[in-house]
């Protein structure tokens, strides 16, 4: 760093900062100190919606499963992130790799992601979200993965006749229906409606109240699953 004094030719100083900035800059767009922003990785394995038989049995209960993604542009490291669709516990693994072997429950829906990220900046870009059943014993048919909440989305806010919606996913394709639960308790225990459709619609709600709202997916075999609790408020 320039000392700058009495000894200093003020105009020197100035020129040597105008040489730096000069040398420092970027024409790849990134944020000037020749980071730039990292693309999102595609994931490999485990394939979305499948069943995953690949990995290491541990125990009973566990598995050692191989995470694959492809090597993104412009990144230094990875996120891998893995949640229990069941309990909603989330498992974060930072690594520079492409591959990573985590130790996860067996016969239960996960979901993972990956995000990427760039030394120097806090830009990072995220992967899609893809599930799948980490195989355990064998069973004829599985249970459908937890409904993803659409709209109105968590903490929103919504008119008093809003349009429910969400998806839902199975890896049998064997969904039969769906129980749509809204109440102004937390969690809601009022049934809204059985429908086959992924959209129900909530009538006549009071305004300025916080409501609550579920899913629980139903498949031919009597299997459900149930979705995270979602809040919004009326208008």
């Amino acid at each position: 760093m320039i000392n700058y004094n009495k000894h200093i030719n003020p105009l020197a100083y100035l020129f040597v900062l105008l040489i730096i900035a000069g040398c420092g800059g970027s024409d790849d767009g990134g944020d000037g100190g020749g980071n730039t922003t990292p693309k999102a990785a595609a994931l490999l394995f485990p394939l979305e919606n499948s069943e995953c038989n690949e990995g290491t049995i541990v125990s009973d209960e566990m598995s050692t499963v191989p995470f694959e993604w492809e090597a993104s542009e412009n990144t230094d490291s990875y996120t891998l992130v893995i949640e229990n669709l069941l309990d909603n516990t989330v498992k974060n693994v930072n690594t520079q790799s492409t591959t990573v072997q985590e130790t996860i429950l067996r016969g239960v829906p996960y979901a993972w992601l990956v995000v990427s990220k760039v030394n120097g900046s806090t830009q990072t870009a995220i992967s899609p979200k893809w599930r799948f059943y980490n195989a355990g014993a064998p069973v004829e048919n599985h249970a459908p993965f937890p409904a993803e909440l659409v709209s109105p989305v968590m903490g929103g806010l919504a008119v008093t006749s809003p349009d429910l919606k969400w998806t839902g996913s199975d890896i049998d394709n064997d969904i039969e229906s769906y129980d749509v639960y809204l109440d102004t308790a937390n969690p809601p225990t009022t049934l809204l409606t059985n429908t086959s459709s992924s959209n129900a619609s909530g009538t006549n709600l009071n305004p300025d109240t916080v409501y609550y709202w579920k899913v629980v997916t139903k498949d031919g075999h009597g299997n459900t699953s149930q979705s995270p609790v979602f809040e919004f408020r009326t208008q």
